[in-house]
């Protein structure tokens, strides 16, 4: 029998669920929840770039709200989709709870929460990886487990930069565990998984030593470009490209995330971390760069299957993406010269970007449900 992708399983199971679409309904309450973790967790960042904004304690919650109660929401959503079963959407609504705490000025009660999400992703991952052992699987419970350590880190008192750390394995390892996942489509040679295996060690071994708060990051530096290397040559994406509409899109948006994902461990390896900016320029081409340009070419695909919405691809997408990565070099650039004016410039264009591409989903799902209707 034919193995079945992750995102072929979300699909089949959203369509499954297409019978009982009042329950399908629920997933916009930690959608709506994750929107706003975003929300705020922009505004924080624009704080923190220095753009003139009313003063709020947003700041201080800028990091979590956008790992944990964004992407960690969004992730646990997915991932329930995925495996099918009533409990994974507990993973969701704590990671959701945990965002209003924080917005409610509870840290600790809200990293708690986020404690208890991860926790629960944690199993629905190795529910998946019971059911199809594979690195891939064994990869994704790997980056929940990284979601974890961080959350315990941050409820100890430690640096943010030490949470920080291993929340960025949570978002690489479950990105690169999907593109893992999906490159065994090109027949890749036995030695590919062994080279995965070996970048996303460094990568660990990295946070483990609590690199990002020291004065350099070798080894997290080296994972981060042997990651990117991996996902640049074996990723499905390099076939893609040469197709055209919403594959192009997608392939455009993933091969671009994973060469700031090499800038990054460039960064960290070559410049001293207590140099300049060096630290924020490489967790922001991680987070940026990486990170939401894999939102932006995954959306069309995981939004009908979580929502039930259908997108209909427009051109106009490559508008907010190309805006995305030229903040992400006014952002790395700005840092490493040290000027704040244009380092703000660089936040105001990120939230834009979003925001556009935003616009595009919304009218693309708007002109999709009018030609439908027809």
């Amino acid at each position: 029998m034919a193995r079945t992708s992750l995102l072929e399983r979300i699909s089949q199971v959203a369509q499954a669920g297409d019978r009982r679409a009042s329950w399908r309904r629920l997933r916009f309450i930690p959608l709506a929840v994750g929107a706003l973790a975003m929300a705020a967790g922009l505004w924080g960042g624009l704080l923190q770039v220095g753009v003139p904004l009313p003063s709020t304690e947003l700041s201080r919650f800028h990091g979590a709200l956008m790992i944990c109660g964004l992407l960690g929401t969004v992730i646990s959503l997915e991932r329930a989709v995925a495996a099918g079963r009533w409990w994974t959407y507990a993973a969701p609504v704590l990671s959701g709870t945990g965002a209003l705490m924080l917005l409610a000025d509870i840290p600790r009660a809200g990293a708690t929460s986020f404690l208890l999400a991860a926790a629960v992703l944690l199993l629905a991952s190795l529910s998946i990886t019971v059911r199809q052992p594979a690195l891939f699987t064994v990869t994704l419970s790997t980056a929940a487990t990284c979601w974890i350590i961080g959350i315990v880190h941050w409820l100890a008192g430690y640096s943010m930069p030490v949470a920080t750390g291993w929340w960025l394995n949570f978002l690489i390892l479950t990105i690169a565990a999907e593109r893992l996942e999906l490159a065994r489509i090109a027949n890749p040679p036995p030695s590919s998984q062994a080279t995965f295996l070996a970048a996303i060690s460094l990568l660990l071994l990295g946070a483990a030593r609590n690199e990002l708060e020291a004065d350099w990051a070798p080894l997290t530096g080296i994972g981060l470009l042997a990651s990117s290397a991996w996902l640049l040559f074996h990723d499905l994406a390099r076939r893609t490209i040469q197709s055209g509409g919403a594959v192009r899109f997608t392939a455009a948006s993933i091969l671009a995330g994973h060469v700031w994902l090499g800038v990054a461990g460039g960064l960290l390896l070559l410049a001293p971390l207590g140099i300049t900016l060096v630290y924020d320029a490489a967790v922001h081409a991680v987070t940026i760069g990486f990170v939401f340009s894999m939102v932006f070419g995954h959306a069309p695909i995981i939004l009908p299957a979580i929502t039930g919405i259908r997108t209909q691809h427009s051109d106009l997408a490559f508008l907010p993406l190309g805006l995305l990565h030229v903040s992400v070099v006014v952002r790395v650039g700005s840092d490493l010269l040290e000027l704040a004016d244009v380092r703000a410039i660089s936040g105001v264009l990120t939230v834009l970007a979003l925001i556009g591409y935003a616009a595009v989903l919304i009218g693309s799902s708007a002109r999709r449900s009018r030609t439908w209707h027809r």
